[in-house]
């Protein structure tokens, strides 16, 4: 049954290539098939080896060698799938979310004239997800990391006709391309030091070569953490996720919310062997971790498109995860990057539900009374804003309680910041749900999602609330947690909080008893919002810093200062052509002399300096 792996992403694979080689003359029904069916057929064969593993109790991983791909001087990297319990987890999520995903995009997508492309990147993305997931070395991991690098830049900007979207899969991609070259330099030093990219080997000879602490190691580590921040939207390389937002939101709810953000710390977990060689990097991952999901709850707080606030929850819940692994909490991270592709995906499914159905409108103000109107949007909203707030007994309340009890465990600071976290993600995510769905009726909706949205729909719903219940096999990939006791009053404190603030949020946006616009509408009130609505400034800044400094330099640039040069050697070289065009006379007798002449010119060079 294992070796059926590779056909787990091939599948997607050929329906891109099939798809492509079609240039959209396909019916939209075989385009459906096809799109759909591809993923369908991956996540059966998940399904399968899911279930045989499940039944081995924890048998051995397991290695399939579709061919070798290169053989230079002792470096033989291979197309070769190594199958363990953090693979077969990770196949599960992208194979199970995105079929629902694909399903709803059959019907979402299908008034778009790209209907086909739509399909062919979105199976693309799949495969390179896969690939990116299974690689037994880094270097086929890094072929994957590229592929959906590439097909995030072709998926955000699927409608290419509006300049801003085109803008914001440039950013995207450029962004990103800055945590890549990190990461390629991290396997450049890797291999330099211990001979291979094969994953597992490398973890053993980087046992058996440095001890905890070692400076190569640590370097190596940072730059694995500088590729797993452009990826996972983290910071200082977040912000490309927000503008993300610009491509269709079936693409948000694969790419940004379940699949792709989760590659950094994929990456991390993949490697956990380094980074506990490497105790100040690790640490390093814990840090960034709890400063990002801080900086993106704060700032989702005064959004006002429904999207860019699913967008900055996203960036906060990927910071819990990288708050996991820094804190050693490895199971729990991945189990964080489970749920939250189960409530995740719900919400932006259920945002596009409700964008279809308003006619394609996404400012929450211009939002309202949808409760009744759009009633499967609702409970997809209060189920999925419940597990993204953690509230017991859905699925992100098990994965984020266990995050912040492993991260007192180790430093009672990192539970405080995360647990400050955690209540504010409750009080955007309710204020986006009574704001949206309670009121009055701002604009009216159309008729409401047809069966292929509303399907996907339910059954997240479902995932959404039992998925804290699931156990996943990543016992004997990652090292043995030592329970440690927590004081009765913190394990009661860590739930509680998220509570507070969904009752805060009903206070101030649901029955606004409590009125903050004296304050808010002060100098200080409208600066401080201003400021932290623009993401903290952060693009003001890389702007001034990068952006506007290069700029400078092109437009000084723009009759290419380095080319003069080159330029300079050929007019001077076409002038002695056009000197020496004057002894092409045509004259026999003349040619003689000049040979002659140069002939009695060498003699005499040589006769001076003998």
């Amino acid at each position: 049954m294992y070796d059926l792996v590779w056909l787990i992403p091939l599948a997607p694979l050929v329906s891109f290539i099939i798809l492509s080689a079609t240039l959209g003359n396909l019916g939209k029904i075989p385009v459906a098939i096809l799109g759909v069916g591809s993923i369908g057929l991956s996540a059966s064969i998940v399904a399968l080896i899911a279930f045989n593993w499940m039944n081995a109790g924890s048998p051995e991983p397991y290695t399939y060698t579709v061919t070798s791909w290169i053989d230079v001087a002792g470096f033989t990297p291979a197309i070769s799938f190594y199958l363990d319990g953090l693979a077969l987890t990770m196949m599960l999520v992208i194979t199970g979310v995105g079929f629902l995903i694909h399903l709803y995009s059959s019907l979402f997508m299908q008034e778009d004239g790209d209907y086909s492309r739509f399909f062919a990147y979105m199976n693309l993305f799949v495969s390179a997800m896969l690939i990116l997931v299974l690689a037994d070395n880094l270097l086929l991991l890094y072929l994957g990391w590229e592929g959906v690098g590439l097909c995030s830049y072709l998926l955000v900007g699927f409608w290419y006709e509006e300049p801003s979207n085109g803008a914001a899969a440039r950013k995207a991609f450029i962004v990103t391309r800055i945590g890549d070259t990190a990461l390629a330099l991290g396997l450049f030093l890797l291999f330099m030091h211990l001979g291979t990219l094969q994953i597992q080997p490398m973890m053993i000879a980087a046992n058996q070569t440095w001890a905890a602490g070692d400076t190569i190691p640590t370097i190596a580590a940072l730059l694995l953490l500088g590729g797993a921040v452009g990826k996972s939207a983290q910071l200082p390389l977040q912000t490309w996720l927000p503008d993300a937002m610009a491509g269709p939101t079936p693409v948000s709810a694969l790419i940004h919310a379940a699949t792709m953000v989760t590659a950094g710390v994929y990456l991390i977990a993949r490697t956990h062997e380094l980074y506990l060689l490497a105790p100040l990097a690790q640490a390093a991952v814990a840090v960034v971790g709890l400063a990002t999901l801080l900086m993106a709850a704060f700032t989702a707080l005064t959004q006002t498109d429904i999207k860019r606030i699913l967008a900055y929850s996203t960036i906060s819940q990927i910071g819990y995860m990288f708050l996991a692994l820094g804190v050693g909490a490895w199971a729990s991270g991945i189990f964080h990057l489970m749920t939250h592709a189960f409530f995740k995906a719900l919400l932006f499914l259920g945002a596009g539900a409700v964008i279809y159905s308003l006619h394609h409108e996404h400012d929450i103000f211009k939002m309202g009374g949808l409760r009744t109107k759009l009633p499967v949007a609702f409970w997809s909203f209060m189920i999925g804003s419940a597990a993204l707030t953690a509230l017991p007994p859905t699925s992100g309340f098990f994965s984020k309680d266990e995050i912040l009890l492993a991260a007192f465990a180790v430093n009672p600071w990192l539970w405080a910041g995360g647990l400050l976290g955690a209540f504010l993600t409750s009080l955007y995510s309710f204020r986006l749900v009574f704001i949206v769905f309670f009121g009055r009726v701002k604009t009216e909706p159309s008729a409401p999602a047809g069966a292929r949205m509303v399907v996907p729909l339910v059954i997240l719903c479902g995932l959404s609330v039992i998925g804290g219940w699931f156990h996943i096999p990543v016992d004997a990939v990652f090292p043995t947690i030592v329970d440690s006791h927590h004081d009765q009053m913190i394990a009661i404190i860590t739930p509680l909080v998220p509570i507070l603030g969904v009752i805060l949020a009903y206070f101030l946006y649901l029955r606004k008893s409590l009125d903050f616009s004296a304050l808010l509408e002060s100098s200080f009130g409208m600066n401080l919002r201003k400021f932290i609505f623009s993401h903290w400034a952060m693009d003001w800044l890389y702007d001034k810093v990068f952006v506007v400094p290069y700029t400078r330099i092109a437009r000084w640039n723009q009759a290419d200062a380095v080319d003069l040069a080159y330029e300079g050697i050929a007019n001077i070289t076409s002038i002695f052509h056009y000197l020496t065009s004057f002894t092409q006379t045509g004259q026999l007798r003349w040619y003689a002399f000049t040979m002659v002449a140069g002939l009695v010119f060498i003699l005499g060079i040589i006769l001076r300096i003998i």
